[in-house]
């Protein structure tokens, strides 16, 4: 089993080579001495492999931790790089439907019924009280504390209606 200090060692070679752990964890040293851990295993009678990140971004005590849960999804019947990879995609997709985003759709769908007057004043009072506080947040984590915080903010302004 590897060790901080012997990883902390590991220097670059004339080739890549590996520093094994346990339970297929081990370390990759690139020739340039980029240290990345990766899990070795085998799914559906196919050989494997994960990465988990860059050492010593994800310490020892991580790597095995992630490993862990690596194996279990394996018991599970379940491809960890599959798994992985859907983590990813929803972490990602939750980023892209922003307040903002889903609040600019909502503005374009409806600028059609209604007058120009009326649609400057919505895009207004977003931009103005909405936007600065909850603009960034995936739509997904905004809850009901979030949303009272943002509209007191406005509500001390006295132009709360237009934003609730």
């Amino acid at each position: 089993m590897l060790t901080d200090k012997a990883i902390r060692a590991a220097k670059a070679a004339e080739t890549d080579y590996k520093l094994s752990d346990s339970g297929g964890l081990y370390l990759f040293v690139t020739t340039k001495g980029h240290k990345s851990w990766r899990l070795k295993y085998r799914f559906d009678g196919k050989e494997k492999r994960l990465v988990f990140g860059a050492y010593p971004d994800i310490s020892l005590v991580d790597a095995r931790s992630l490993r862990d849960d690596a194996r279990k999804l394996l018991r599970e019947g379940r491809d960890p790089s599959v798994e992985a990879r859907k983590r990813k995609l929803a972490n990602v997709a939750r980023h892209r439907h922003t307040f903002e985003k889903v609040a600019r759709d909502w503005y374009a769908e409806q600028l059609a019924r209604w007058k120009p007057v009326h649609a400057s004043d919505v895009i207004t009072s977003l931009e103005r009280d909405l936007f600065p506080t909850l603009g960034a947040l995936p739509i997904t984590d905004i809850d009901k504390p979030i949303l009272l915080a943002a509209l007191k903010t406005v509500q001390s302004r006295g132009v709360a209606r237009r934003s609730r």
